[in-house]
């Protein structure tokens, strides 16, 4: 890719960059909080982009001219400094150019909103909640490292330490931008540790990785809406078990059910179960518009589905492979204590690289 390839574009941009100017000097805007983080957000990036544009433009011609005197100078220790400068911004227009590509692509609505995530064993049986559990504390891990809020929405444990089932939510920089690929069917291979006879054995669990929905964003009219409460089945002492505190909410149009049954307050489990069925009436809002708009660029990129086997963890071998763009990385022990940066910057670079494409092919 080259400057002049993308000027166009760049231009196009700088208009978009005075139309999100205007909004922001517009008082109004002020009162709608989450359309302001949005525009804010968006002419932040833009304002990025075009320092490194120019930047990546300018280290370019440098390099051009530098070669040009290397060609005309005799002065062996001035050619040495020449040539040592090309190399140095030869490495700086490599990071340039990658900058400019991500900020070139236009604004996901979900960049910057709170995530959900789910996860559930699927096939494996006590295996698969091994995993599960292995996977919860992959992401905590990850959260950690980046400084995200966390909050456990619910958890059911399971046996042998695994869990059944694991709700939560980070909230934070970049959450959504990082965690959004995540979404699918994780497979692992591994010898359990009840496995005498040492074969390998194949397990399962499905990721789900849902954006927030501010409360305006869906409404969820009363009416629509069947509670019930039960009796706590999960741990907590006896003020949890003994008492109707878990709560269990129906959206009767759509048919989800969310039930909660993380806290001891009958009230707190229902925030945290309507948190949820706003997420996923959300998600599958989402979906629908997608599905309309553009259901064969969904499927090529594969980033959402659910039913989706995206990523095999292969412990005998020491490997992570993400099927989804052919990616392969070693040290696996390393990547479940969290350290989950070179996976995702690999993903979301190939996704940037294929969005950047078809972008610049229009």
């Amino acid at each position: 890719m080259l400057p002049e390839e993308i000027a166009p574009h760049i231009e196009r941009l700088k208009k978009r960059s005075a139309e999100l100017e205007e909004k922001l000097a517009d008082t109004a805007i002020y009162s709608k909080p989450f359309e302001l983080k949005s525009i804010s957000r968006e002419h932040q990036k833009l304002g990025n982009l075009f320092r490194n544009y120019e930047k990546w433009r300018s280290s370019l011609s440098s390099v051009e001219e530098n070669k040009k005197m290397l060609q005309t100078e005799t002065d062996e220790e001035l050619k040495s400094l020449i040539s040592a400068d090309i190399e140095s911004l030869a490495g700086t227009i490599d990071e340039l150019e990658k900058k400019v590509q991500v900020s070139l692509l236009p604004p996901d609505e979900n960049e910057s909103r709170n995530i959900i995530i789910e996860i559930r064993p699927a096939a494996g049986g006590n295996e698969a909640g091994l995993f599960a559990g292995e996977l919860y504390r992959m992401y905590t891990r990850y959260a950690e490292s980046r400084g995200w809020k966390q909050e456990v929405l619910d958890l059911s444990d399971g046996t042998l330490g695994g869990i059944k089932e694991v709700v939560f939510s980070f909230s934070g920089e970049d959450v959504f931008p990082r965690m959004r690929y995540e979404s699918g069917v994780h497979r692992v291979q591994r010898i359990p540790a009840t496995e005498s006879g040492g074969r390998i054995h194949t397990s399962t669990v499905t990721v789900a990785v849902m954006p927030e929905a501010e409360d305006v964003e869906i409404e969820v009219r009363n009416e629509d809406l069947r509670f019930d409460v039960y009796r706590s089945s999960g741990p907590g002492g006896q003020c949890v078990n003994t008492t109707d505190s878990a709560v269990r909410v129906t959206h009767i149009p759509s048919g989800l059910s969310v039930a909660s049954q993380q806290e001891k307050s009958q009230h707190r489990n229902k925030e945290i179960a309507l948190r949820i069925l706003r997420a996923r009436l959300f998600e599958m809002k989402q979906q629908e518009e997608a599905a309309k708009q553009a259901a064969s660029k969904r499927a090529q990129i594969g980033t959402g589905d659910r039913s989706e086997r995206i990523r095999t963890y292969n412990f005998p071998q020491n490997r992570v492979t993400d099927h989804r763009f052919g990616i392969n990385i070693y040290n696996l022990p390393k990547l479940m204590e969290g350290n989950l940066d070179d996976l995702i910057d690999s993903i979301v670079s190939a996704v940037s690289e294929k969005k950047l494409a078809e972008l610049l092919n229009k």
